[in-house]
């Protein structure tokens, strides 16, 4: 005998709560989806990892889960069949979708995807294939939207603070042995002075209010030009000296990437608006400790520039989520 039952399913996700309580958001994370879109010119097919929330109203139970999957996988397959986006134009057109399906009064949409490029080794020239992030990031609410596109990549850092010590002990060392205060500056200014490296992953996203479109990989150049040196997956000999001498060169902590990010995003695009967003952040993984290391800089384009003109910037700066928001 059949123990099937029908009848009509009560719809939980509508009912009341046991505490009537608003949430900030509820959504899904790390759902896996194939997209295409257009980044340097070509439409391609890439991997990425998409999360989605809405806000919860104080009397709803919960978020319509299946709904994201479905507002998801609409709104890819009108891409794959129509025009490929660009990644930022795929996060806000999905999270406008989402408002409208989950009855929600904001929600917010970030895509990560991983895209291959091929680059040639700074002194053989040999090809190898380096892998870089792509992030779109959207919120919108039933009359509003907003979108920002960011990058994220490999390099690596050579630590100033321990070249600083091992440079004053060569000083010490060369002039015990005789040399001249004269030589010795000419010798540490010529042979790279050792330190401990860090491999580093630096991540750059920008924004403006019109939405108009930014290249995504000069945002990249900026990012890898932060680090003290690019790294590569395939290198022979000569590469790596070029590689380790570069980076020994050129130290720098963890804040002065994020620093050379920001600066570097103001000098290269100029006509960036006050009220462009940027956030830059910096992670170095550390080869002589047990810990690790980071550091960030978000807020209006404008303050910056403030800043750097030598004007007291504001106390606060403005996080990615007022931005979005529209906050001033």
């Amino acid at each position: 005998m059949s123990t099937t039952r029908h009848g009509a399913v009560e719809d939980l996700q509508e009912a009341r709560p046991s505490a009537a309580i608003g949430l900030t958001r509820a959504g899904v994370t790390h759902s896996a989806k194939a997209i295409r879109i257009r980044h340097d010119g070509d439409e391609r097919l890439f991997h990425a990892e998409i999360a989605c929330f809405s806000d919860l109203r104080p009397e709803q139970k919960g978020v319509h889960m299946s709904r994201f999957e479905e507002t998801v996988n609409e709104a890819i397959d009108e891409v794959v069949l129509g025009e490929a986006l660009r990644i930022e134009v795929l996060a806000e057109h999905i999270a406008q979708r989402v408002v409208e399906r989950q009855r929600a009064r904001r929600s917010e949409i970030t895509i990560r995807a991983s895209y291959p490029v091929e680059k040639l080794t700074p002194v053989t020239g040999i090809a190898t294939q380096e892998m870089y992030g792509l992030i779109g990031v959207a919120a919108a609410g039933p009359s509003w939207s907003r979108r920002l596109v960011g990058v994220t990549a490999q390099g690596m850092n050579a630590c100033p603070c321990a070249q600083g010590l091992l440079r004053g002990q060569a000083a010490d060392d060369l002039r015990a042995d005789g040399f001249s205060d004269e030589e010795i500056d000419r010798i540490v200014r010529l042979v790279p002075i050792a330190t401990h490296n860090q491999r580093a992953r630096g991540t750059l996203y920008l924004g403006t209010p019109s939405g108009e479109g930014i290249d995504a990989d000069a945002l990249l150049e900026i990012v890898l030009d932060g680090m003290s040196s690019e790294i590569y997956e395939l290198m022979k000999r000569p590469d790596e000296q070029f590689v380790v001498d570069r980076a020994h060169r050129r130290p720098r902590f963890v804040e002065d990437s994020v620093r050379e990010m920001i600066a570097g995003t103001l000098e290269r695009l100029p006509s960036l608006p006050d009220d462009a967003f940027v956030l830059a952040h910096q992670a170095n993984f550390e080869t002589i400790h047990t810990h690790d290391v980071e550091a960030e800089r978000h807020g209006l384009v404008g303050e910056i520039r403030a800043e750097l003109s030598g004007t007291a910037g504001r106390a606060r700066h403005l996080s990615m989520t007022e931005w979005l928001d529209g906050a001033a």
